[in-house]
């Protein structure tokens, strides 16, 4: 027997490893199970040379576990070792110094094992002991057992082992032996060894026998080592792409379309990614990309790995050039993972474009769970934004689809305002704003449907993009003033009794909301009251929202444009009752008022030329005064038409025919507007 000791230059390697890789230990299955598929594949290759010329038989690595000893066996029929190999593999770890290891990868887990190839030493993590029985391919060779208890000192001695190839016996310490139950392994295998490209066997396969199941003796196979990704796409049917798609996501929808990557310069890539069916929630849909290198699961976190658009997609990359057992900070500095980035990303736009090219139906038919994904990376790429320019489409309220090219000479005629610049209109919600989008119909515009997650980003990015365009929610202003024009529409009331209209519509205003009353000239057979919102003000408060509220605009109450239509036979009629009601009052209150305000504005013609700090302070006090009695004055003006404004069921009765149209009218409002509608109708 052979005792010594493993050859490094610190004798707390092993409290080093249990330590700074102790969040990812699971780890150790997959090292343990990665070795010895890499043993038997180069069996296989030393075969294919004539380099090894016996029988190569069953080379399934078996997987077994014992829960009651706590132990995990990785058995495997490969190339086995001598007790020279196991020498200089398993006793030698090369590395400068105790101090460079410690300062350099303390703080990174995953690096420790690929900088130093401590992938079998990772299986310390977990266990007290570890146990290696190994015999060589080669002719003549001995049988060789290896132990080690955690420390430095390991025993080595002649074992005899009939066939060729490697034991490793994993015995789990007290705070790892939920390792050996058969569920965990499952969970692991299914994760890290999925699609290795030798079978894997673990358990046995079940049939149902006298009311329940019982093992066979078939070996359980829980991988798949001919995965679609590794095939030529010359091979595979549309069908072989959704039986993997459904082998990997198996509660998920069907998807839209793949991609099938196969690359070997300048580096090598392999991979099927698909677009899925995207629902509400972006989160839910992300880290669904499996990253491997040779077959061998590295990760399924790719956020900064892959553009962030990509991280959407669901699928498989696999590449060698990926290293294997570094970290994901590692991974994003990583030359080749930054070329791989890039090149998976042009071939999602070229994907795309061809599709949308060559079966523009189909595109069109899945737009709605292609449109978020698409939008996501013209917002946070600019090189696939670029690219995406010739395939992303803008819907309609009427189902259509168009092109940026095809939408502008749709509008251009129409939806041109004063300025030359063409006004998109959309909608966020159809239901909502159906009668403003009508109203927009009715004067011959299109209206776009926005009513995206993305929506609100998107269309501040077209306004950018788009060359003398502007984009207007179909509720942002009334429909003659949604494209400003030239033309200009005469009213049939006066400036004074449109002015007249305002404290007289504030008087019956929704409380807890701010207002601004207006009045428009606007065509008679239009609405006599629309509530509107500003473009800017709500945009600015949905971006709010979507950022989680952090934004001034987030905190600023909700405002409102209460317009009035001064040529609607409604509002005319109630004007007429106006003047005829309190028209006497209002004159003699703008006779008090006259006198008044001509002594105000000579006063502040005479003090024009002076500064503040010139005036004297009788002239202040003057001016102060005259104020005053200006201002109390037409508050009692005000005051008069406020009243008048309380009395007319009418004035309340077209707020609410507003809110309604907003779908802002519900609760006790929408039923005392119910009961008033009743008791109007049976006058």
């Amino acid at each position: 027997m052979q005792k010594g000791n493993i050859g490094v230059t610190t004798e707390n390697i092993f409290p080093i490893i249990k330590k700074f890789l102790y969040s990812d230990n699971e780890i150790f299955l997959r090292e343990a199970v990665s070795n010895a598929v890499d043993a038997t594949q180069k069996l296989k290759t030393l075969a294919l040379r004539d380099e090894f010329k016996g029988e190569l038989g069953d080379l399934t690595v078996h997987v077994k576990n014992d829960p009651k000893k706590k132990t995990i066996t990785i058995s495997d029929r490969g190339i086995g070792m001598t007790e020279e190999e196991v020498d200089k593999y398993i006793n030698q770890i090369a590395f400068s110094s105790a101090n460079e290891f410690l300062d350099k990868y303390k703080d990174d887990a995953q690096s420790i094992i690929g900088h130093f190839g401590l992938g079998f030493y990772s299986l310390f993590m977990v266990s007290d002991k570890v146990e290696i029985f190994t015999k060589s391919h080669k002719d003549g060779s001995k049988g060789v057992h290896w132990s080690c208890d955690g420390n430095p000192e390991f025993t080595m001695e002649e074992y005899n082992k009939e066939d060729r190839g490697t034991d490793i016996v994993i015995h789990l310490d007290k705070e790892s032996k939920e390792y050996a139950e058969d569920a965990k392994i499952n969970e692991l295998l299914n994760k890290y060894a999925k699609f290795l490209p030798i079978p894997i066997a673990f358990g046995k396969e079940q049939e149902w026998k006298e009311d329940k199941m019982v093992d066979t003796d078939k070996d359980k196979i829980i991988n798949n080592p001919e995965p679609a990704w590794t095939k030529k796409p010359a091979d595979l049917e549309e069908k072989d792409y959704n039986e993997f798609y459904r082998e990997l996501y198996p509660m998920g929808d069907d998807p839209l379309f793949h991609i099938h990557l196969n690359v070997d310069y300048p580096f090598n890539l392999t991979g099927i990614l698909y677009f899925p069916k995207i629902h509400n929630n972006l989160e839910i849909q992300k880290n669904k990309i499996q990253l491997y290198c040779n077959q061998v699961f590295v990760t399924d976190s790719v956020e900064g790995i892959v553009p962030e658009f990509l991280t959407l997609l669901h699928g498989v990359i696999d590449s060698p050039d990926i290293p294997l057992n570094v970290s994901r900070s590692y991974l994003q500095a990583d030359s080749n993972v930054k070329k791989i980035s890039s090149h998976i990303m042009k071939k999602v736009a070229d994907r795309l474009q061809e599709i949308f090219k060559n079966d523009r139906k189909q595109f069109e038919e899945k737009w709605d769970h292609l449109k978020i994904f698409i939008q996501y990376g013209m917002l946070t790429d600019e090189k696939f934004a670029e690219k995406a320019k010739k395939f992303v489409l803008l819907k309609n309220t009427d189902g259509k689809y168009f092109t940026f090219e095809e939408y502008e000479k749709l509008i251009k005629e129409n939806q041109t305002n004063k300025d030359k610049k063409l006004v998109h209109i959309y909608t966020t919600n159809k239901t909502d704003q159906y009668t403003f989008i009508e109203d927009a119909k009715a004067k011959g515009y299109d209206v776009l449907e926005m009513d995206g997650q993305l929506d609100v980003h998107f269309v501040n990015k077209l306004e950018a993009d788009l060359k003398d365009s502007t984009f207007k929610r179909v509720d942002a202003d009334v429909v003659d003033k949604l494209i400003e024009k030239d033309e200009v529409k005469d009213s049939k009331l006066s400036d004074i009794q449109q002015k007249n209209l305002v404290p007289v519509f504030r008087s019956s205003l929704p409380e807890n909301s701010s207002y601004i009353v207006s009045v428009e000239n606007l065509d008679e057979n239009a609405l006599p009251v629309v509530i509107t919102q500003s473009e800017f003000m709500r945009r600015m408060k949905d971006m709010s929202e979507m950022n989680g509220g952090m934004s001034m605009y987030g905190n600023l109450p909700d405002s409102y444009n209460l317009v009035l239509n001064s040529n609607h036979p409604l509002v005319v009629e109630l004007v007429e009752n106006l003047d005829k009601e309190i028209g006497d009052e209002l004159k003699k209150a703008d006779e008090a008022i006259e006198p008044v305000q001509k002594e105000y504005d000579e006063i502040s013609t005479k003090n024009a030329s002076k500064k503040e700090e010139e005036l004297t302070e009788e002239e202040k006090q003057q001016r102060t005064d005259v104020q005053n009695k200006l201002d109390e004055l037409k508050q009692e003006r005000e005051e008069k038409l406020k009243a008048f404004g309380k009395e007319q069921k009418i004035v309340k009765q077209l707020i609410d025919l507003g809110l309604l149209a907003n779908n802002m009218l519900k609760g006790e409002d929408l039923n005392k507007f119910v009961k008033r509608s009743v008791e109007l109708l049976d006058k």
